[in-house]
């Protein structure tokens, strides 16, 4: 999905005649008729086709006006990141945005850290997501409060702290805007509290090597005790003291612990999470543009739920999907973008160097 404008609306009603899953977060239906958007797996009854428009994000639906389906919850859709790797500087500036850099900064100062002009970096966010930065950037804090409102027993003045919401004021008027009540509404009733920090469970699409991004993250020296995994917060970095811990949950999610002694830190905290564990990765899409390479298809069949980990901290101005350590696979990594770096990893999971592909490949080039 490389353009929002190229969205094939015909395919997306098929998809969501079938309630396809492997759709799921990858477009929003929206509902003119009743001016709600949904997820393609939402169990209502399906529209009649001629009440119905299909945009990339959330943040493209509500900024048309439309707001969140309280059944399917759009908030609980794996993360918007099927399109990711078309585009370099949206990809960054979406970390960025994640991390809360336009909670407190503007548009003008994101462009900045970029390296991009101000009109340059809204037309391509209007291209790939359908929806200014601002946008994306209240949608963010909207469905996160969503799900801290669904998920926790925190107050609502601590939801507002935690989803990156400059005051409680301006929370309730958001969502009495969009939802036509106050966020406490939203709340449910008879739900069990939870103790020992705000506990979240976070999305991502099947399938998902947890043995093998566990084994890695031990490797390098995380924290990694069974199948749980701690980082502790540092002030400086994090903007709060504590911990975090992450381990899988049912599938298709991944039960997160954020034990913070400041909310505001919540939001840089979950956006460093997904990182870490490659959340918002495409399997379908890079098992496609990997197999064409012969070498690969077989690798990419036996493992196809191989995650690249991240850095907590990650500053580097090229996203971690195209990265490439290996200078001996340059020339030849070249067709595998934008996933070169998990090219690279399903050769050394499998105990291929780069140098020995390209004497293979030398040897068949001389017979």
């Amino acid at each position: 999905m490389e353009n929002a404008d190229a969205l094939d609306q015909e395919a997306c009603y098929r998809a969501v005649l079938t309630r396809d899953a492997r759709f799921d977060g990858r477009f929003f239906t929206c509902v003119k008729s009743t001016g709600i958007y949904c997820r393609p797996v939402c169990p209502a009854r399906t529209p009649k086709r001629e009440n119905m428009v299909f945009v990339p994000t959330a943040a493209a639906a509500e900024e048309a006006g439309f707001r969140a389906c309280l059944r399917c919850r759009p908030e609980t859709a794996p993360d918007m990141g099927a399109w990711r790797g078309t585009s370099n500087t949206v990809s960054r500036a979406l970390a960025l945005i994640e991390a809360g850099a336009l909670d407190e900064g503007d548009v003008d100062a994101l462009a900045g850290r970029l390296g991009v002009g101000e009109r340059h970096l809204r037309r391509l966010f209007r291209q790939h997501l359908g929806a200014a930065p601002v946008s994306v950037a209240q949608t963010r804090r909207v469905l996160l409060a969503k799900a801290l409102i669904h998920q926790t027993d925190l107050s609502m003045a601590q939801v507002a702290l935690a989803s990156g919401f400059g005051s409680v004021r301006r929370f309730n008027e958001t969502f009495q805007a969009l939802y036509e009540r106050p966020p406490s509404a939203l709340r449910r009733r008879g739900e069990k509290a939870h103790e020992g920090g705000v506990r979240l469970s976070l999305t991502y699409r099947p399938p998902y090597d947890w043995a093998a991004m566990l084994e890695m993250l031990a490797a390098r020296g995380d924290a990694v005790v069974g199948r749980k995994w701690t980082q502790v917060l540092d002030r400086a970095l994090d903007g709060a003291g504590g911990s975090v811990t992450v381990e899988p949950g049912e599938p298709g999610r991944v039960s997160v612990c954020v034990e913070a002694d400041d909310l505001k830190a919540l939001p840089g905290v979950l956006a460093r999470v997904r990182r870490v564990f490659d959340l918002s990765a495409d399997p379908d899409a890079i098992g496609r543009d990997l197999s064409a390479d012969p070498v690969l298809r077989p690798l990419v069949a036996a493992r196809p739920g191989l995650r690249l980990p991240g850095q907590w901290i990650d500053d580097s101005a090229e996203p971690p999907s195209d990265r490439l350590d290996d200078a001996t696979l340059a020339a030849r990594a070249e067709s595998w973008r934008p996933w070169r770096a998990y090219g690279a990893l399903h050769l050394a999971m499998a105990g291929i160097a780069g140098a020995d592909l390209m004497e293979t490949t030398d040897a068949k080039h001389a017979a």
